[in-house]
């Protein structure tokens, strides 16, 4: 089995990390599926007061693996509702999780990635961060909460630029436009992520708790957009553009393609 995903606990506070750095952290389901089962597994210890995500390798996550949806052209329906159900699990999972997600994030960040940014509580970015939707060059319809939640914190007039120009937001954007908390060096985003989770870790949970509730979407307008993202994903992707984006996005030279 493959352990894309590592869980580590010290001092009440869990440490969850990406491992698929050879492919960029890029989201499949098995990761998917270690990732939701390290959040339930977190949620059901007592003795864990706060969350701490992060990635190993050069980026954070690109997102949905587009190779690995290549490779289910025969079945590419199945596989993207598969696959867009388990990160809408995540998320949801995450904004229902009682204690504090402190996300370190760093390197590329693309696609439906940032929704494990948009879930989290507390974002420490580091300066080489570049977050970018990359849909309306591939050809798919936007996942991961970027027309879900991303609307809530940085409006949709600026949302819609971003995604229909294929723009960048950087370190300092994430900043000004809420998406992120502070910038730190990437070589101390590691240690200041848990320090900051070590912190809440010893708040009082209740508080925390309550916090966290008044805070977040209602769970049943969370649940509709979400699922609004997937059905659009998978009516997108079984299209000729999608799967000729795909060829182009990977190099891949196909017959004539409208």
């Amino acid at each position: 089995m493959n352990h894309f995903i590592l869980l580590e606990t010290a001092d009440s506070v869990a440490t969850i990390t990406l491992n698929r750095p050879e492919r960029h952290n890029s989201l499949v389901p098995d990761l998917l599926r270690q990732l939701l089962h390290a959040m339930e597994t977190v949620a059901a210890n007592e003795n864990i007061r706060a969350v701490v995500l992060q990635a190993n390798g050069r980026s954070f996550s690109t997102g949905g693996d587009v190779r690995a949806f290549y490779e289910h052209l025969d079945g590419i329906e199945e596989y993207a509702n598969l696959i867009v159900g388990l990160l809408n699990e995540v998320i949801v999972t995450m904004f229902n999780l009682p204690i504090p997600i402190v996300t370190a994030v760093h390197g590329l960040v693309t696609g439906g990635s940032l929704g494990l940014i948009l879930a989290s509580d507390i974002v420490l970015i580091a300066p080489d961060v570049r977050i970018m939707p990359y849909y309306s060059v591939v050809g798919f319809s936007p996942d991961g909460g970027w027309t879900a939640l991303l609307p809530e914190i940085i409006g949709r007039k600026r949302t819609a630029e971003i995604l229909m120009t294929n723009g960048t937001i950087d370190s300092h954007t994430t900043i000004d436009w809420g998406i992120a908390d502070r910038c730190v060096a990437v070589d101390h985003i590691r240690a200041s992520a848990w320090e900051t989770a070590r912190t809440l870790a010893h708040q009082k949970p209740g508080s925390i708790r309550r916090t966290k509730d008044l805070l977040r979407l209602t769970y049943d307008k969370l649940l509709e957009r979400l699922e609004s993202e997937r059905v659009q994903f998978v009516r997108q992707i079984i299209t000729e553009e999608a799967r000729a984006g795909m060829a182009a996005f990977l190099g891949i030279e196909e017959a004539e393609l409208p």
